[in-house]
This record gives structure tokens, sequence and C-alpha cells, in this order.
């Protein structure tokens, strides 16, 4: 969920802050172009005025004193021209050179200087120039009138250089794009604190939802931050979780209570009937059809006794040798398969996994047993250890009649038995033993066909104790205690 939630904040506060950066870029470049539209205003207002009163008055002493305003002009001009590199010129109606700096620069006949010379004769400024941007290499013209007795005798030209303001505007930019970057570490901080404090309780919540899923019902959600509406709804799966832990220890102690009181009965009446067939014919068939019945349900209440253990009881996590445990469990069905004529192989190469060697014995033990006793005599059944990734595989594959697709979705189920199969011994909780001492300690059980016929069983327990988890049994391996010994 932080990876669909954080990317959605961060483009978000990306958009806002650009929305925002991008008018203030314009606006910096906007007033940095002002300052000097402003200044260049400036600078053509007063070489107006000093143009204002040189005129081509003809002799005497006044054309001596138009002739040193002239002068007086045309010195500024190329002082101005000299220090800042702005070309600079006064210039008549017909656009012939008052005075100019550099000498050789005049009006074209076209551009935008001449735009802005036909627009002062108007006798007005000059509208704004476009606006210059970093990227863009280009000069500034600005032009005022010479206005004497209410007529433009001439326009002043000012066209200047963007080298420096560009130079200001990409600085200005630069700041700008530090702050926003400053701003975007900050936001995606803040997002990152933020989408953590949110989502941290149902990280919480998510992981004690799986281990509760998967057999470890001690799991509870541990207090944490986050607003109060997930605090609430984690006090509130807690107390749901202890109800239903309540509820399933009340009916795990109904199934053992039941099996074990059903017992005693169940064993007085099998004496009084082997006392009532001392008085019958030998191999009356009611009798002995009696018998089977009796003791199928003692087997049947000794498994629903099994099974409340098996779901109550905590895993004894060691690390064992999950090769020389199957290779052992082979050795011990050898011989009912031989007695069946199958072929019972094994290889089990030495590797470790953290199981409860007891729960894992049992579990091979119900696995092996059926594939034994549905097998039909000259078939095979063959055991394989595997290691995958992070779990450690015991893979039960047999030649027998397998199961359908519907049949797998079942197998597994508590009294569940395949309709073929009811004239096979057994109670049909076998499997759901088995499953619920895997479950304790982080194993599974999986079921597929085996090609070309047949039923394949793979039995899995993880690699590492963190998998396996704690779930309430000792975790022992190397440098942990062992009163018993065994490792």
């Amino acid at each position: 969920m932080r990876t669909r939630l954080l990317p959605l904040l961060i483009v978000l506060l990306a958009a806002v802050l650009l929305a925002l950066g991008i008018p203030l870029a314009g606006s910096v470049a906007a007033a940095q172009q002002q300052r000097v539209v402003v200044d260049r205003i400036d600078d053509t207002a007063r070489f107006a005025a000093l143009a204002q009163f040189v005129t081509d008055a003809p002799g005497g002493s006044r054309r001596t004193t138009t002739d040193e305003r002239r002068a007086s002009l045309r010195s500024e001009l190329q002082n101005y021209h000299g220090v800042y590199g702005i070309r600079a010129g006064v210039f008549y109606r017909n656009g012939a050179a008052m005075a100019n700096a550099p000498d050789d620069w005049f009006v074209p006949r076209t551009g935008e200087v001449r735009r802005a010379f036909d627009e002062a004769l108007l006798s007005r400024r000059s509208h704004d120039p476009r606006q210059v941007w970093p990227w863009q290499r280009g000069r500034l013209v600005v032009a005022s009138p010479v206005i004497r007795d209410g007529d433009v005798v001439a326009v002043v030209v000012t066209d200047s250089p963007t080298g420096q303001l560009r130079s200001r505007i990409l600085r200005g930019w630069l700041l700008i794009g530090a702050g926003e970057i400053a701003a975007m570490l900050l936001a995606v901080g803040a997002a990152l604190r933020l989408t953590g404090w949110v989502l941290r309780p149902v990280r919480v919540l998510d992981a004690t939802t799986h281990d509760i899923a998967t057999g470890r019902l001690k799991s509870r959600v541990a207090a944490a931050g986050g607003p109060p509406e997930l605090r609430r709804l984690a006090r509130s799966f807690n107390e749901m979780a202890d109800n239903v832990e309540a509820v399933l220890e009340q009916q795990r102690a109904f199934v053992a209570d039941a099996s074990h009181q059903l017992r005693n009965p169940l064993a007085a009446l099998l004496l009084r009937i082997e006392l009532l067939a001392l008085e019958l014919p030998e191999g009356n068939e009611e009798i002995a059809s009696v018998r089977t019945e009796g003791k199928r349900l003692a087997q049947v209440l000794d498994d629903l006794l099994d099974l409340a253990l098996a779901e109550h009881a905590e895993a004894d996590l060691r690390l064992t040798d999950i090769g020389a445990l199957a290779e052992e469990r082979v050795a011990a069905w050898a011989p009912a398969a031989r007695a069946k004529d199958v072929r019972l192989t094994g290889d089990c190469p030495p590797t470790t996994a953290w199981a409860d060697p007891i729960a894992l014995s049992s579990a091979l033990d119900a696995v092996i047993d059926n594939a034994v006793k549905f097998t039909p005599g000259g078939g095979t059944v063959e055991i394989a250890v595997r290691v995958e990734g992070e779990t450690t595989t015991v893979v039960v594959t047999d030649t027998g009649p397998g199961l359908t697709d519907e049949e797998l979705t079942r197998v597994g189920d508590r009294f569940w038995r395949s309709g073929r199969h009811q004239n096979v011994n057994g109670s049909g909780l076998g499997l759901s033993i088995t499953r619920a001492l895997l479950a304790a300690g982080g194993g599974t059980m999986e079921y597929a066909h085996h090609e070309p016929r047949g039923l394949r069983v793979t039995v899995r327990v993880p690699r590492h104790a963190e998998s396996a988890g704690d779930t309430g049994g000792a975790l022992r391996g190397p440098g942990r205690t062992d009163p018993e010994g065994t490792l």
C-alpha cells in the first residue's frame, strides 16, 4: 500500500510546487527585465534632455553653441557605450544621426530597432520589448522621442546586449529551483513520515491477520501509533481474535472431552460384545460385523482425540536433518510395501530445516501409509527430498488410482474419504491431523496429480527459524538449550 500511496503524494506535491514555481520563475524574469527597461528609459530620457536644444541653426555664435552641445551629447553617448557596451544614438526624423556611438551604428530599414524608432516618432515611448529568456540570444531596444515645442524633432534609441540580464534571470531561476528541490525533499520526508505513521498499524494488522490465518492463534496486534481510528480498529481486532480463540478452544475441549468420555462406555460395550460372542456359534457373521463397527468407532474416537490435541499442541521446532528423517521413514515402511508387492524408493540427500521431528514423522507416516495402501501390486512409491528456495520439501508420489480434480479440493477435510475407497480401513481424519501438526510449525501439505497416474503429495517445512515463526514452542538449534540432548 505504501508503494502506491507514496508516489501519489509525491506527484501531487510536485504538481503543487511546479504550479507555484513556474509563475514565480516567470515573475522573476519579468521583474529583472523591467528593472533593465526602466534603467534604459531613464538613460534615454537623459539623452533626450541633452538633445532637446541641439539644432542646425546657421552661422554665428548660435551655431557654435549648437556644435558644443552636439559634441557634449556625442561625448556622453561614447562614454555610455564604452562603459556599458550599449549602443546608443540620437537620430533625426529622417534617420540621420545627430550623435551616435559607435559611429558606424545607424537606424536600419527593418528590424526591432526600426520598429522602436517608428513608434517613438508618433510621440510615445516604444512598447516594452518582448520578454527575454535565458536560452534566447538577442538585444533589448528602447526608444524615446525628443520633443521640442510639442513636435518630435528626434528619437533617442538604445540597443542593449542581454547577456547580463539572462545571467541574472538564470541565477534567480537556480535559486527558485534550489528552493523547489529543498521544499520537495522536505515534502517527501513529511510524506514518508505521514505514510509510515498511517500505515504502520495497517502493516502490523496485516501481519497479525496472516499469522492467525496460518494457525498462530496466539498472535495479537501490538500497540502501535497511527490515527485513532486505526488504533481503535487494532483493539477491536484483538477482542475479536480473543473471542474466536475462546470459541475454538471450547470446540477443541468439547471434542477432546467427548472423545475421552465415550471411550469408556465403548470399551464396556465391546467387552459385552465379546462375552456375547462366546454364546454364539463360531463364525457368526452378525457378531463379526458388530465387532468391526465397534473397532471402527473406537478408532474414530481415538483420531478425534488426536485431532483435538494436535490443534491445541505447540510445535517443538528443531533444526532437523530432513533427509535422514525421511530415509528413516522409508526404511520403516519398506516391509509393509514389500508385503503388498509395492516398490518403495527414497532419494533423501542430507538437508536441514526447522521442523518438529515428531510432527513431521507423523505426517510422513500418514502420507506414505496412504500411498502404499492405495497403490496396487507392482506399483511404485517414491520419496524425494529437495531444497526449494526458503523451504525444504518432501515429495511422495505413487502410481495408484489418484484423485479427480474435485477430490483434490477436498482431500484433507475432516472425515472426508473418496467414494471409491470406502471399503479401505480408515476414519478420514489422518490427513487432517497431519495438516494441523504441520501448520503448528509453519509447514504445509499440498496435493496434485502425478503423471501419468497417481497422486503427488508435497510436504513443505521452512529452512529458517524466521520463516517458521514462534508458535509458542521452543526453537532449538546450534547454540540453543536442548534438555533432551537430541541435537
